[in-house]
């Protein structure tokens, strides 16, 4: 039998316990390591090697080694997803559902990056249900959202920007989810090679608006349910996210527990974890507002923006930030703070955005990451839709700067 000596000079002796290889004169030999060293091997009693901590330099190197490897444990968004399933917080059929959204993104975002090689820029020559110009990325974004949507055979609903009425899925196999979606977020981007993005939102299966081939009842019919069961306040959101479109592409997504962000990688296609439960900061000092209409604005909110306009404690005013992409904006707002907002005014008594597919799914993720979202007397997520394409004004950012104008709008 064999065993090890450890000694302070990190070297290992080996040597054997028969009593036969022991002599005088080699325990003479030992004697300067350990007092007790020669009874010990001349009993034959088996005593273990006692373990002395690694030089530090060893210990460095270990350190390193775990550091290079965890470069490269990078987590997806399809793995993530399969830990929320497992965990509980969403089931395998809205797994799918999130996928096939992930995966339109990723051909939408293909196709901004080539719009200028493959013809993709300019108007499309159509107006939609909001009466404004459709660009030609508008209509295929569209589409791509909704052929992803209809194949994951677990939407029973869609409802978009672009559709005049919710669109009932004949091929559900399961799920049966409500999906409300604005596939490009500010289009008019699209030719300057500016912020885009795509905006979501999902609300629960409904199986009454399932559309019946064998039922007498027509289609008009079977939208008209769609649209009552699709219009629900944004409280009811199981799931909201966005997609920004730029020098990242940036998948952004809330399940009700806090807000994470993917980045596409490039390199294998695939968006990775880069910002993991994301917390809007209480204050801060940008604000964006279409300043362009500022003498269509009410006096109170003027006298807001004037008062931003003014120095601070610091010697500094506000900085204003307008990008004309609501994802942008929002994006933006959740990693640095402040605050944005596309109020009523005197041509647009109702604002300008939509509150089912873009202020509603934006608001649910404000105030997952701990901001405040309101229409400028109440909460967005309170507010009933009543119409598919309904408008609202809309104020969202950090809590301490919506608390500030809800002073100035008392």
């Amino acid at each position: 039998m064999v065993q090890a000596i450890s000694t302070s000079s990190c070297c290992n002796i080996l040597f054997s316990k028969s009593h036969r290889s022991t002599s005088p004169h080699s325990l003479h030999r030992f004697n300067h390591y350990s007092p007790s060293f020669a009874h010990r091997i001349s009993t034959g009693v088996q005593r273990k090697a006692v373990e002395l901590p690694l030089p530090e330099t060893v210990t460095q190197q270990v350190q390193n080694k775990e550091q290079r490897k965890t470069q490269f444990a990078l987590e997806n968004l399809t793995s993530w997803l399969l830990k929320q399933e497992l965990a509980g917080n969403i089931d395998a059929e809205l797994t799918v559902v999130l996928s096939s959204i992930s995966l339109a993104c990723k051909q939408i975002a293909s196709l901004l990056q080539r719009s200028s090689i493959i013809n993709l820029t300019g108007g499309q020559g159509t107006i939609n249900v909001q009466g404004e110009d459709q660009k030609k990325l508008d209509v295929i974004s569209n589409e791509l959202f909704c052929n992803c949507l209809r194949s994951s055979g677990r939407t029973g609903i869609i409802a978009s920007e672009e559709e005049n009425v919710p669109v009932a899925v004949e091929e559900t196999y399961s799920g049966n989810y409500i999906v409300v979606f604005d596939p490009i977020d500010g289009s008019a981007n699209i030719d300057t090679a500016l912020t885009t993005g795509s905006i979501f939102g999902i609300y629960g299966p409904d199986e009454q608006c399932l559309i019946d081939l064998d039922d007498t009842s027509t289609l008009d019919q079977a939208r008209e349910k769609c649209i009552i069961n699709v219009c629900q306040p944004g409280r009811n959101l199981l799931v909201a996210g966005y997609c920004l479109y730029s020098s990242s592409v940036v998948f952004t997504i809330s399940l009700g527990k806090g807000v994470f962000a993917f980045t596409l990688d490039p390199t294998y296609g695939e968006f990775v974890l880069t910002h993991e439960n994301i917390k809007i900061p209480e204050s801060g000092k940008i604000y964006s507002f279409n300043e362009g209409n500022y003498d269509l604005w009410d006096d109170k909110l003027k006298n807001y923006l004037d008062h931003l306009r003014q120095p601070g404690s610091n010697g500094k005013p506000y900085s204003g930030r307008y990008i004309g992409c609501l994802v942008g904006e929002i994006h933006r707002m959740l990693l640095r703070g402040g605050i944005y907002g596309n109020p009523k005014n005197k041509n647009s008594k109702n604002g300008n955005l939509r509150l089912l597919y873009e202020c509603a799914p934006m608001s649910f993720l404000i105030e997952q990451a701990g901001g405040t979202a309101i229409d400028g007397v109440q909460r967005i997520l309170d507010i009933v839709p009543e119409q598919v394409h309904q408008r609202t004004p809309i104020f969202i950012g950090s809590p301490d700067e919506v608390q500030k104008l809800q002073k100035y709008l008392a």
